[in-house]
């Protein structure tokens, strides 16, 4: 039984407009770290690899708790092997990300222009910035969008899953606000205008409604594909961590803040979900 009850008129609604919800919340929350540009011109750098270093443990702890393991039981209740679902999609998701990390131009907060990844282009460093999360954004809104969905055809009885489903959403919306942040104060400092700053930070995330919508959509009708789907989600996020928030964490070299901050986001999801799901 949930620790924390849902809403009745939360729980019945269609699991498609639920994930458009929980997507709408993720992308309100990176538009209210983008919104810091209105108070702040710059944040300290040590509070700055704290809340990536948090980020990277909500991640990390949702990989498991939100993603693989429900992929793991479910192709159990399937009938395939267990493993197989959770290794084929945890895998595919890293490559895919990998691959369009590789063509498409973005450039991560705190880079100089020529260390741009992705194709050679002439675009503008704001946008390439903006890039840069989106990217790695739509992971988020696809793993939202799956959870979502999985309740759905799993969860008949109760709202464990759905309860999982909602900590996800939260877990992503709180590492969702410093990646608002990382996008709007370095333009800031370049010298855009604040309100322009905060637009480009919170258009970053703006793909996570839709990509919510989409995971949810795709999983409820095609049930095989949702241990794999689930899995997926999971890799892409892992890639994320590891390829940028952890090393941008530890930029700085304050190592043991940058990691206590991971150990307390995994701590933090790691709860929500057990107090919901």
């Amino acid at each position: 039984m949930s620790t924390i009850v849902l809403p009745d008129w939360f729980v019945g609604l269609d699991p498609v407009f639920q994930a458009l919800l929980a997507g709408t919340f993720t992308w309100l929350v990176t538009a209210l770290g983008a919104a810091t540009v209105f108070l702040k011109h710059d944040l300290p750098r040590a509070l700055l690899d704290a809340m990536l270093g948090f980020a990277a443990g909500v991640m990390i702890a949702a990989s498991f708790w939100s993603l693989l393991s429900p992929a793991i039981a479910l192709a159990e209740d399937q009938g395939v092997v267990r493993w197989l679902p959770a290794v084929v999609g945890f895998l595919a998701g890293g490559l895919f990300l990998g691959i369009t990390d590789q063509i498409l131009p973005h450039l991560h907060p705190g880079m100089r222009m020529s260390q741009a990844e992705g194709m050679p282009t002439t675009w503008q460093r704001t946008t390439l910035l903006v890039l840069a999360i989106t990217l790695h954004n739509i992971p988020e809104g696809l793993a939202v969008g799956v959870a979502f969905g999985a309740a759905a055809i799993m969860d008949t009885s109760n709202s464990a899953l759905l309860g999982a489903a909602v900590a996800l959403a939260i877990g992503i919306g709180l590492q969702n606000f410093p990646e608002g942040i990382a996008v709007a104060m370095p333009l800031r400092r370049e010298g855009i205008a604040r309100r322009r700053a905060f637009w480009y930070g919170q258009l970053s995330a703006l793909v996570e409604p839709f990509a919510a919508v989409l995971g949810a959509f795709a999983v409820v009708l095609i049930r095989p594909m949702l241990p794999y789907a689930l899995a997926f989600a999971a890799g892409a996020m892992i890639y994320v961590v590891v390829e940028e928030l952890i090393p941008e964490s530890q930029a700085s070299q304050r190592t043991d803040l940058a990691t206590s901050a991971t150990m307390l986001g995994f701590a933090v999801m790691m709860w929500l979900d057990v107090a919901l799901g």
